[in-house]
């Protein structure tokens, strides 16, 4: 007796909707794990590098923050650097080290006002230096932190559920309805 096939799981595009499903299940249980790990490796190797005057950065940060000893302010905050990315890959605490780890991000902005002339081409806002690049693209990491601080309880619960939340958050956003001239109907 044959068995009767159905023709929607027939072909190319069901089997690639299939296997894309499945690597999105498998990314959605590894990608949270593997970003927190990723900053903490980032922070545990550059605060190193600071503690141990090696960071190419070293003057570049004595001189944002000049009413500091250079000799002391660089390795300070290289071992708080430090404490950050072992608390990351510890994965204890998370709300309150991505408050810090924010806290420490936005201080890095006063670069850019400390130092224009180090930041920015000929004092132009929009083009930035190597400096000026390396302190902007720390808003990628404060959006980072804040991922992982505002999901790190998501961990606890299964795919399904944490879907489940993702969709209920979703359909709680208000959408704006579109504008109607008077006198027209806009219901259906």
């Amino acid at each position: 007796m044959r068995q009767s096939i159905n023709p929607a799981t027939r072909g190319l595009r069901p089997r690639l909707r299939s296997a894309e499903t499945s690597a999105i299940h498998k990314l959605r249980r590894i990608s949270l794990p593997l970003l927190r790990l990723a900053i903490g490796i980032v922070f545990l190797w550059f605060g190193a590098l600071k503690i141990a005057n090696m960071t190419p950065v070293g003057d570049f940060v004595g001189n944002t923050l000049p009413w500091f000893d250079r000799d002391f302010v660089v390795p300070a905050l290289g071992w708080f650097e430090v404490f950050l990315g072992l608390a990351l890959i510890a994965g204890r605490m998370l709300s309150l080290v991505c408050a810090a780890l924010v806290a420490h991000l936005c201080g890095t902005f006063l670069a850019l006002v400390m130092q224009p002339s180090v930041t920015f081409q000929d004092g132009n806002p929009l083009v930035l230096t190597t400096e000026g690049e390396f302190v902007v693209k720390n808003l990628v990491l404060i959006a980072a932190a804040l991922v992982i601080a505002a999901r790190f309880h998501m961990q606890d619960i299964s795919v399904e559920e944490a879907d489940e939340l993702a969709v209920a958050e979703a359909r709680s956003l208000v959408v704006p309805q579109a504008v109607t001239e008077p006198g027209t109907n806009n219901s259906r």
